[in-house]
């Protein structure tokens, strides 16, 4: 009898995960004026998935049955719920094979405010750098990936939507010429206990650096891009994701922002190339390329927009940072440099992870307004103290280092005279520092 006992508690934990069963999410994508995307993966058992939803307050029920692939070892699917009404919240549930798995939440669409009334006020959240330990997997020395609990704090914000700055998760060596491992690392990551509340709390988009893309500091070379990309499509709802079937840039609205999402690898030079070439920039080193190029300038005149919010990896502005930055790539930066400036784009602000700190970096032009480049980093991975030409950088006007955190960017204020406030807050959910610049500072004279 003890024998037989014995054996059914050691079989007991691989009967539970052999269930039909949500591995992680549901996870909220954009919600729109009358649609909204809602991801979840679900394990290899599942035979059939829907999604049921209802007005708050309705007993009114729709469902969307998932009629796509299933039964592979990743299974990550959304749904599209169309047809919504505007300024409405909705409540929605996950099924799993024909039963109800418990697991659900809510949502708001946006509210139908052009033509009608001002822009409304409103806040997102933003942070790079989450690495999460599996000591398996992990380097020897020192867990690299610290407290965790600050997602329990971001899922308490009261905000419009999640924005990841790269490094969502970090590959590690025995993921990156691993088709199954990047799968996995994706996989893994997204059903971490700790996140499940964050992913449900509010819309989340995401752009790729280079951990969540392959390997450190790699770009254009990285054999696996492909599969990265699919990869990347699968475990995010973004608006799109490149053009052509090459990159994974997009971008989105809400109020009076407009959002550009880059991808600073799939086109990326190696940072070993040089910078100039008979002491002329190298037109040949870049880090956004020619198609993406043509995208955000085309985009940047199209926005009109108050804030012209740029997201990239990498930094872009900070002269003295001894890593990878965008003037790395002279010839591409200055170019664009000069079309903002000849065409008289206004408010354009830099919004940049990767560094492990934050900082606010500052570069003065002549005749037009002044640039800012906001990094917001790390969420938990380790941290960076100032050192070298960065310690005591001419061009910061904020600086943390040493300390998690993510930032919240709030937008308010009448029409003509609105304002950005950026709220740093740390591990303790507690804020660290405070900016704020009025559209007034970024208009061309």
């Amino acid at each position: 009898m003890k024998k037989l006992i014995s054996l059914a508690a050691l079989l007991f934990p691989i009967l539970l995960l052999a269930q039909p069963r949500i591995n992680a999410g549901p996870m909220l994508g954009p919600v729109e004026l009358r649609d909204a995307k809602v991801w979840v993966e679900v394990s290899a058992e599942v035979k059939t998935v829907s999604l049921q939803f209802n007005k708050k307050g309705d007993k009114q029920v729709k469902t969307i049955n998932y009629k796509g692939e299933l039964g592979n070892e990743f299974n990550p699917l959304f749904f599209t719920i169309g047809g919504l009404d505007v300024n409405t919240t909705y409540e929605y549930r996950i099924w799993i094979n024909g039963k109800a798995s418990g697991r659900g939440g809510e949502l708001t669409t946006k509210d139908l405010w052009q033509w009608r009334k001002p822009a409304p006020d409103f806040s997102f959240l933003t942070g790079s750098c989450s690495f999460f330990n599996e000591p398996i997997y992990d380097r020897p020395g020192t867990p690299y990936g610290k407290d965790s609990s600050i997602f329990e704090h971001m899922a308490k914000e009261k905000s419009a939507f999640m924005l990841w700055l790269g490094d969502a998760w970090y590959t590690r060596e025995v993921d990156y010429y691993s088709e199954w491992g990047m799968w996995y690392r994706a996989s893994h990551d997204r059903a971490l206990p700790i996140l499940q509340n964050f992913w449900k709390s509010m819309p989340q988009v995401a752009m790729w650096d280079d951990h969540d893309y392959g390997p450190n500091d790699i770009g254009k070379n990285f054999i696996l891009k492909e599969t990265s990309r699919n990869i990347w499509k699968k475990y995010w709802c973004n608006p799109s994701f490149g053009e052509n079937g090459q990159g994974t840039y997009t971008m989105l609205s809400w109020g009076d922002a407009d959002i550009f999402l880059t991808d600073d690898r799939w086109w990326r030079s190696a940072d070993r190339m040089k910078d100039s070439v008979d002491g002329k920039p190298n037109p040949d080193k870049e880090i956004l390329g020619k198609q993406q190029m043509e995208w955000l300038k085309n985009s940047l005149l199209y926005s009109n927009a108050t804030f012209k919010i740029i997201a990239m990896g990498s930094q872009v502005l900070n002269p003295v940072s001894p890593f990878d930055k965008w003037k790395n790539c002279p010839a591409e930066y200055h170019d664009f440099m000069k079309f903002i400036a000849d065409y008289k784009i206004n408010g354009v602000i830099f919004l940049t992870g990767d560094r492990h700190h934050s900082e606010i970096i500052k570069e003065d032009r002549a005749g037009t307004y002044s640039l800012y480049d906001i990094t917001v980093s790390p969420l938990t991975s380790g941290t960076h103290t100032f050192g070298g030409a960065e310690k005591n950088n001419p061009f910061r006007v904020l600086g943390i280092d040493e300390k998690q955190n993510y930032a919240r960017f709030s937008f308010s204020g009448a029409r003509n005279n609105r304002k950005l406030t950026v709220h740093f807050i740390g591990l303790d959910g507690k804020q660290i520092a405070e900016w704020s610049i009025g559209e007034k500072e970024l208009k061309t004279p």
